[in-house]
């Protein structure tokens, strides 16, 4: 096995195993709910606390990647999720979830983009936009095992059970990266500031950041919601789903690895931001009427669900990948840094808002999940306007320079 993709592997099995704990929370929604008495929004507070804990910590640990070792911020990063991942047992009310789920946010902070940082400084090459794919889509991986996790051992042993669990996962994903992954020297680069906002000057970053921004915002309200989403639907129709609400989150989201991969795979061949473009228009679309699919027959919510989740995540790897090209070497470390902040700034506001519309116009009504789905989907608007306005400057730009070659 060559060296790229041992290491691929390597840190692509750690980060689902790391993850193992990061859907427990959207999968037992309804099951934490009744037992705390929370409302929509709070629920929301807690499902997007995570990612508020993410936005704030992944500035400042990622951007010390430019300066130190990917890997040994990993490293710390891995251990803080394995005891915010058990520690979670202890919660019993809104503020401790939120304030656990906020602390394993810090933790994802340290190890998914850091752990992105490590896998491209050692490949190089074509290999390393693949290798780039499978990472990214990795997180999907582990989010749909996590959902899987959370909602199949709770029925032996409560939600203690895949709480602790999760905590044991993260361990193994720390000796994996320890033993596996050997340290690796920075290349130095000019003293600047921790927060370094220098990349901003590049409109392509810019407009990917914020398209990554209103995806993450579509793509963890869906996540967060669609175990409740799938009751509702049961609810309504009086009978209730022949498949549970954590298997179709599970499919929901291991559906995500391959349509991210793929369409990172057309994106290099039919151009990225067209795809990109196309990809975000269509799940707009879809967007509009899946929240009226509650009242449909299963089999078929199920298929709209499914083809909903494709093009809410096709666009993932090759959002990544491009950030990672149009940022310079010696600044990718906190462009990075700044990409994942105001993505996961829209992973925050995406269940929160969320669970906001279906407080307004309420949980048990059509038209309450019609109007929540709907809200993501215009959102998710903003990203192909950035991207075509990052491609216009770039054209223009492009046409400047030719003309002047040609006088």
């Amino acid at each position: 096995m060559n060296n790229a993709r041992r290491i691929t592997l390597l840190l692509c099995g750690a980060e689902t195993l790391g993850m193992a704990g990061f859907a427990l929370f959207a999968a037992l929604l309804p099951d934490f709910q009744a037992l705390w008495g929370l409302s929509n929004t709070q629920a929301g507070w807690i499902g997007g606390g995570f990612f508020l804990g993410y936005m704030v910590a992944v500035p400042i640990l990622t951007g010390l990647t430019d300066k130190y070792d990917a890997r040994l911020i990993y490293l710390a990063a891995m251990l803080l999720t394995a005891v915010a991942n058990a520690g979670f047992v202890f919660a019993d009310g809104f503020w401790s979830a939120l304030a656990w789920r906020v602390l394993a946010g810090v933790g994802l902070a340290g190890t998914y983009m850091p752990g992105l940082k490590a896998l491209s400084e050692r490949i190089e090459g074509p290999a390393q936009s693949r290798a780039v794919a499978f990472y990214t889509a990795s997180f999907g991986l582990g989010t749909a095992l996590s959902f899987i996790l959370a909602g199949e051992l709770a029925k032996f042993g409560g939600w203690q059970l895949p709480t602790l669990l999760s905590g044991v996962c993260a361990l193994l994903a720390w000796a994996m990266v320890y033993w596996g992954l050997q340290p690796k020297a920075v290349v130095q680069h000019e003293s600047r500031k921790l927060l370094d906002f220098a990349p901003l000057k590049n409109r392509a970053v810019v407009a990917y950041c914020l398209a990554y921004a209103v995806h993450n915002l579509e793509l963890f309200a869906m996540r967060a919601w669609v175990v409740a989403f799938v009751v509702f639907s049961g609810q309504l129709q009086g009978r209730d789903p022949w498949l549970s609400g954590t298997w179709v989150a599970m499919l929901v989201t291991l559906i995500g690895m391959p349509a991210s991969i793929f369409g990172n795979e057309l994106a290099l061949r039919f151009g990225r931001q067209r795809w990109l473009i196309a990809v975000m228009l269509s799940s707009t679309v879809l967007a509009l009427f899946i929240g009226l699919s509650a009242a449909l027959p299963f089999w078929l919510m199920l298929l709209l669900v499914l083809l909903y989740s494709i093009t809410v995540t096709a666009d993932s790897a090759s959002l990544t990948a491009g950030l990672i090209t149009a940022a310079p070497a010696s600044h990718r470390g906190t462009a990075m840094a700044i990409y994942s902040c105001t993505g996961f700034s829209g992973a925050f506001l995406g269940p929160l808002l969320f669970g906001i519309s279906l407080d307004v116009l309420g949980d048990q009504s059509l038209l309450g999940w019609w109007a929540a789905f709907a809200l993501m989907g215009l959102l998710l608007l903003l990203g192909p306007l950035a991207l075509w306005w990052a491609g216009k400057a770039q054209s223009e730009s492009a046409l400047r320079q030719s003309r002047a070659e040609a006088m």
